[in-house]
C-alpha cells in the first residue's frame, strides 16, 4: 500500500497530466479548425500538432525527472525546447480570434526552472519574451501590450509551477520529520531501558563472576572458604533477581493519565491527530493499571501497524475504546478474548484483561475502521 507522500505525489503529477491533457485537446481542436477553414495548410497543420504532441508529452516526463530533486539538463529539455521553437515557428492561425500558442514556450520555460538555477531561468526567459515579442508586433498591435502580455505568461507559469513542486517538497519533508520522531522516541525507549538494565545487573554480574572463580580455585585447597564464596554468590544472586523483580514491576506499574497524555503526543508527533475523551478519575487502582497497558499497546499498535490520520480514545461505563481509520495489514489481526493469530501485544493484552476478569477485543469494523475495546471489572 502506497504511503500519504507517494499518494500526494500521484495526485499532483497526474493532475499536472490532466491540466497538460486538456490542453492540448484545445490545440489540436485549435489547429483542426484553422485548417477546416484553409487558414493554414493540412501539411502544416500535421506538423503543428505533432510538435506540439513532442512539447506537451516531454512536458509530463521532465516533470517526473524533476519533482523529487533539481537534475541536470537531459536530453529530453532539450528535445522539448526545440519542439517549442518550431511551434513558435510553424504557421498557425494568429489572428486573435484562437488562443495564443506562446502558452507553450512558458510551459517549456516552467520546467526549465526544475533543472536550472533561477539566473539562468531568468535568462531563457528574457530571451524567449524579447522573440516572441517581437514575432508577434510583426502581426500587428501595440508593442507595449504585447510585452505586457509576454511578461505575465514568463512570470506566472514557471512561478506556479516553482509552487507545485514546493508543495509537494513540503508534504514530503513533513512526513520524513514525522517519521524521524517516531524512530528517535523508540531509539530513546531501548537506551533508557538498557541503561537500567545495566545499572541493575552490570555490577553484580561481575561480582558474581569473579567469585564463582574464585570458588572453583578454591574448591581443591580450602573448602570452607569455596563454600563462603559460593554463599555469597547465592546471596548476590537473589538480590539481583529482587532487584530485576523491582525493576520490572516497575514498568508494569503504569500511571493511566501519563499513558493517556503519552500516547496522544506520540501519535499526533507521528501524524495522527489523537482525541481523548477519558474521565478515569473514580476508578480503583488495578483498573488504572490495566487499562494503562491497553493505551500503551493500542498507541503501538497504531504506530507500528497502521497508517491512521485520527485516532479517538474514550473511556465510558467501565469500556475503554481506542478507534483509528488507518486499517491495513497486521493492524487488522482481530482479537476477541481467545487471541488467535494476532500480534504478541494484542495476545498478552487480551490473556491480562480476561486473568483480571475483564474482556477485550480488538479488530476491524465495517467502516473500515480498526477498533479496540477493553471491559474493567466491575
Amino acid at each position: 500500500m502506497a504511503t500519504r507522500p507517494e499518494t500526494a505525489k500521484k495526485i499532483l503529477i497526474y493532475w499536472m497530466d490532466g491540466m497538460v491533457l486538456l490542453m492540448g485537446i484545445a490545440f489540436v481542436a485549435t489547429i483542426a479548425v484553422a485548417a477546416q477553414m484553409s487558414m493554414i495548410g493540412w501539411v502544416g497543420a500535421a506538423a503543428s500538432i505533432t510538435c506540439l504532441t513532442v512539447v506537451l508529452v516531454m512536458f509530463s516526463l521532465i516533470l517526473r525527472d524533476a519533482f523529487d530533486n533539481r537534475p541536470r539538463p537531459t536530453v529530453k529539455l532539450l528535445v522539448s525546447g526545440v519542439a517549442v521553437v518550431a511551434v513558435l515557428l510553424l504557421p498557425m492561425p494568429r489572428d486573435g480570434s484562437f488562443m495564443t500558442w506562446e502558452v507553450v514556450a512558458y510551459l517549456w520555460l516552467s520546467v526549465v526552472l526544475l533543472h536550472l538555477p533561477f539566473w539562468a531561468t531568468a535568462l531563457m526567459g528574457t530571451a524567449l519574451v524579447t522573440a516572441i515579442t517581437v514575432m508577434q508586433t510583426g502581426h500587428g498591435g501595440p508593442w507595449q501590450a504585447v510585452l505586457l502580455i509576454q511578461l505575465s505568461g514568463a512570470v506566472l507559469m514557471p512561478l506556479a509551477m516553482w509552487s507545485w513542486r514546493w508543495l509537494w517538497w513540503t508534504i514530503r519533508d513533513a512526513h520524513d520529520s514525522q517519521a524521524a520522531k517516531s524512530r528517535l522516541a523508540v531509539a530513546e525507549e531501548r537506551l533508557r531501558f538498557a541503561r537500567d538494565l545495566h545499572d541493575l545487573l552490570g555490577h553484580s554480574l561481575s561480582v558474581i563472576t569473579l567469585k564463582s572463580e574464585l570458588a572453583a580455585k578454591l574448591a581443591t585447597k580450602d573448602a570452607a572458604k569455596a563454600a563462603a564464596e559460593m554463599a555469597d554468590v547465592r546471596r548476590l544472586t537473589g538480590e539481583s533477581l529482587t532487584e530485576v523483580q523491582l525493576a520490572v514491576d516497575g514498568y508494569r506499574s503504569l500511571d493511566l493519565d501519563e499513558e493517556l497524555a503519552r500516547a496522544r503526543a506520540v501519535l499526533e508527533a507521528a501524524g495522527t491527530r489523537c482525541v481523548v475523551e477519558a474521565g478515569t478519575g473514580e476508578l480503583p487502582p488495578a483498573a488504572r493499571a490495566l487499562l494503562a497497558w491497553v493505551v500503551r499497546e493500542g498507541a503501538t499498535n497504531v504506530l507500528k501497524h497502521s497508517s491512521a490520520s485520527r485516532c479517538s480514545i474514550t473511556f465510558a461505563d467501565g469500556v475503554l475504546e481506542m478507534r483509528n481509520d488507518g486499517v491495513h495489514g497486521t493492524n487488522i489481526s482481530a482479537v476477541n478474548g481467545t487471541p488467535n493469530g494476532a500480534g504478541s501485544g494484542l495476545r498478552g493484552l487480551a490473556e491480562r484483561m480476561t486473568a483480571a476478569g475483564g474482556a477485550f477485543s480488538a479488530g476491524p469494523v465495517r467502516d473500515g475502521e480498526f477498533v479496540l475495546r477493553a471491559r474493567v471489572p466491575a
